[in-house]
């Protein structure tokens, strides 16, 4: 591990492992100071609460490598503490459902980020997967409570209309956590350069993942491909706007994939990924410091490695959060 790496605050703006004893230890491995965990996609607002509640019991049992962001000042001291801090983020705003109340429960609980849509129709809006009707009216409160409690508004696999409408309703910035550009590949998941003009022109933030089926060569990409996708964006909206959000995946089987690419994660299937395999470099969390070597050699400053490994991802979470 670079002294660069070990001195920069690393924030990963999406992982969806199986989260368990060896993931979070990969995660320390890697030198991960702050990871966005999803606790939610398609499930309830009482299987979102179980969740919740054993995420945090584990948080407690492995207590000398992790603990609870609520605030950015948390970060911070998961970096002096080395541990590593674990963000609640949802993938989908299902487990609001139609109870606006619900949104200040979820952020006392300590959940900062939540992803309007999930690939798919629900009642915020439409996800990318299907006709987009647009934000929904109640789509438009939420988005009012999420900027009034601070939670941050995600659209990483959002629809083009209801993801534009999000933007403009937003007084607070809004991310594509985990997004790759359509100019390297098109897929229904990547955003236009003109989606990501319109979020950055907002004031809003671009997490740039490393999903392999997102990535111009698929499975057979690299770490340098992930810079690749990377350096595109930066030089599309700025180096300021932009972030890590990996979508890793570890720990799952077959099972995961087919429960994920499923309608409400039992009916019509949406995509099929096949055998989804990291980039060769960057396969496991523990492999982050190779990231931060790749930006290296591909001749970056050290001040916008800083910036894209996780001070981007700390000062806009901070507008968010308000602390």
């Amino acid at each position: 591990m670079s002294q660069l790496h070990e001195n920069s605050i690393i924030i990963d703006g999406l992982n969806i492992s199986k989260f368990e004893r060896s993931v979070f230890e990969d995660m320390r491995k890697g030198g991960v100071t702050a990871v966005n965990c999803t606790v939610s996609v398609w499930e309830s607002f009482q299987k979102t609460v179980d969740n919740i509640a054993a995420m945090k019991q584990q948080i407690r049992q492995y207590s000398e490598i992790l603990t609870l962001v609520r605030t950015t000042y948390d970060i911070f001291r998961a970096k002096k503490e080395n541990k590593t801090g674990i963000i609640f983020g949802f993938q989908n705003a299902h487990a609001f459902e139609d109870n606006l109340g619900y949104i200040e429960a979820f952020k006392d609980l300590g959940v900062n980020v939540v992803q309007l849509c999930y690939n798919t129709q629900n009642l915020v809006g439409t996800g990318c997967y299907e006709r987009d009707g647009g934000l929904s009216g109640y789509g438009r409160e939420v988005i009012q409570e999420m900027n009034r409690v601070g939670i941050m508004v995600d659209l990483s696999h959002v629809g083009g209309n209801t993801s534009s409408e999000a933007i403009a309703a937003s007084k607070k910035p809004v991310c594509y956590s985990h997004c790759c550009p359509s100019g390297l590949k098109e897929h229904p998941r990547n955003k236009s350069d003109e989606q990501l003009k319109e979020i950055a022109d907002a004031g809003g933030f671009v997490g740039v993942t490393m999903f392999a089926p997102f990535l111009k060569r698929g499975p057979d990409a690299t770490v340098d491909d992930y810079i690749e996708a990377i350096e595109y964006v930066v030089n599309l909206i700025g180096e300021d706007q932009v972030g890590i959000g990996t979508d890793f995946t570890q720990g799952y089987s077959t099972e995961f994939f087919d429960w994920i690419t499923h309608d409400k994660g039992r009916y019509r299937q949406l995509t099929n990924f096949g055998k989804v395999v990291n980039p060769e470099g960057i396969r496991t969390i523990g492999e982050f410091p190779n990231l931060t070597a790749a930006m290296e050699r591909a001749g970056w400053s050290e001040t916008r490695i800083r910036k894209i490994m996780g001070e981007n991802w700390v000062r806009v979470f901070g507008e968010v959060w308000k602390v």
